[in-house]
């Protein structure tokens, strides 16, 4: 029976982490899972040792801000590793707190899976020293990150990405439609502007301001808003007046729905870009940061494109329009430019099953979880490399 500390801190990593758990209960029933995630996390059978709301934050200060919870949840997860030695420590993501929880968790002689590793490739290279010296293993859902790890000399294994088996609708555009009191003979567009509160903040007034000027243009149109779990209903008040004259309908807890029933998507960039390729829906992806952090993005970017379904496919397969190009002008022109050209929008769904196809095959929760027994099967302290790289965290 493995005890496994498993921690996330943001909505899709507790996805993943939900799914991850539900599959090593199902390998070993006695599996005991525990640490930082949220709802998808305990539903999938684990024990919270710390709920991850309020931890996630894009920005210098957003970061700074949740600083001193992230601290004293990080001491919680390392409190709970000493006392209980779990076998094996997963981190998902979430570099801001796994980085040193990992490096403490090593100290213990407890071996590090990194299952989702941060974007190392995109921004920060440096930080895969950092992963060289905590990980035993790195378990990566994008084809090309495997040969960066490889190349850095960590173990890593490409296990497909997890999306392939969580995304699917539960139920018809058709029928979906009518229960929202839609009519799914007229255009639907699904506005997804982000997880975290400094993102709605940031995203969601401008896309409220371009579905107004698609209304403009095209005035059947409708729209399906996909709100992320555990936000506050203040960040949701830009998009009330569009509610109010029925033009549009906030759905929670089923983004798959509202990508599936969607002829265009309006998203922010992130997850929810793959989520939209696999379900081969044309999209605009939108973005904003602080002037501050996104110089200093660009300063350290070293990838030309935003959007996860752009980078795997390697070109500008859907519009990105990141900082200053997002306007609600230009969002509502490349909306309706979708709507209206036929020609556009299929080949771009047939790009995006290009961009499924290279996500691997489904099953990803049960191979990692594979992978995960496998580590925890030799027990605490086997197979540590050399080092905690605790004095040195980049």
């Amino acid at each position: 029976m493995a005890r496994i500390l498993i921690s996330c801190g943001e909505p899709s990593g507790d996805l993943y982490a939900g799914a991850l758990t539900a599959a090593l209960r199902d390998l070993d029933a006695g599996a005991r899972v525990f640490g930082l995630g949220g709802d998808r996390l305990r539903d999938g059978g684990a024990e919270l040792v710390a709920h991850y709301r309020g931890l996630a934050a894009t920005g210098l200060s957003e970061a700074l801000a949740v600083l001193p919870r992230s601290y004293a949840v990080y001491r919680e997860l390392v409190s709970r590793a000493r006392a209980e030695r779990p076998d094996v420590f997963v981190a998902v993501d979430f570099p801001e707190i796994n980085f040193r929880v990992a490096a403490a968790v090593r100290r213990l002689g407890i071996p590090v899976v990194y299952y989702i590793g941060p974007q190392l490739w995109a921004w920060r290279r440096r930080r895969i020293q950092t992963m060289r010296r905590l990980v035993d293993l790195a378990l990566v859902i994008f084809p090309f990150e495997e040969a960066l790890y490889r190349e850095a000399r960590i173990p890593v294994e490409f296990v497909g990405h997890p999306l392939l088996e969580l995304s699917s609708a539960t139920e018809g555009r058709a029928d979906f439609l009518r229960s929202l009191e839609l009519d799914p003979a007229v255009p639907t567009i699904a506005l997804l502007p982000g997880s975290r509160p400094n993102e709605l903040r940031a995203i969601l007034p401008d896309v409220v301001r371009a579905a107004g000027l698609v209304r403009k243009r095209i005035p059947a149109a409708q729209f399906v808003v996909a709100r992320a779990p555990n936000l506050d209903d203040a960040l949701l008040a830009p998009v009330g007046p569009l509610v109010e004259s029925g033009a549009a309908v906030v759905v929670e807890g089923r983004t798959d729905d509202v990508l599936a029933a969607a002829d265009v998507v309006v998203t922010a960039s992130g997850t929810a870009t793959v989520q939209t390729a696999i379900h081969r829906r044309p999209m605009v992806i939108v973005y904003r940061l602080s002037a501050l952090t996104y110089r200093i993005v660009k300063t350290f970017s070293h990838v030309r494109h935003a959007g996860m379904a752009n980078l795997i496919a390697g070109e500008p397969v859907v519009p990105e329009l990141i900082q200053d190009a997002f306007t609600p002008a230009a969002v509502a022109d490349e909306v309706v430019s979708f709507l209206t050209d036929s020609a556009r929008a299929e080949r771009t769904r047939m790009a995006l099953g290009q961009v499924r196809a290279r996500l691997g095959s489904a099953g990803a929760s049960r191979r990692t979880a594979e992978r995960i027994l496998s580590v925890a099967g030799r027990g605490p302290g086997s197979g540590c490399l050399p080092g905690d790289g605790a004095e040195s965290l980049q």
